[in-house]
């Protein structure tokens, strides 16, 4: 919150090249615009607003060395499910069992409920 330098990278799967955004972001809690943000009736509660300072391209040589849009190379179990983060960080007085259904397969279709 008090360096307000931002730099965003957009990455579209299976490109190698990335869009890089840098500039100045503040979070608004209201702004005339959030009404056209809302979605299945839901208006954002707060809002990052960057004022872009610089808007460049990324080669894609690190994406081609690190063969990351290459599934075989991917290792998800590397990392604790997402039902593991929650029970350490955010829920901690849920069951990991409640945690596990909560953010299993029908997690993605239930988006705002």
């Amino acid at each position: 919150m008090s360096n307000p330098q931002v730099g965003l990278l957009y990455l579209i799967p299976g490109r190698g090249d990335t869009l890089r955004i840098n500039g100045r972001a503040r979070l608004l809690r209201d702004a005339p615009f959030f009404d056209r943000l809302a979605v299945k009736g839901h208006r954002p509660k707060l809002a990052l607003l960057v004022e872009i300072e610089e808007v460049f391209h990324h080669c894609s040589k690190s994406f081609l060395r690190s063969a990351l849009w290459k599934p075989e190379t991917w290792a998800p179990g590397a990392a604790p499910s997402r039902a593991r983060i929650a029970k350490s960080l955010e829920r901690p007085d849920e069951s990991l069992e409640d945690l596990e259904v909560y953010y299993g397969p029908r997690y993605g279709g239930r988006p705002y409920g």
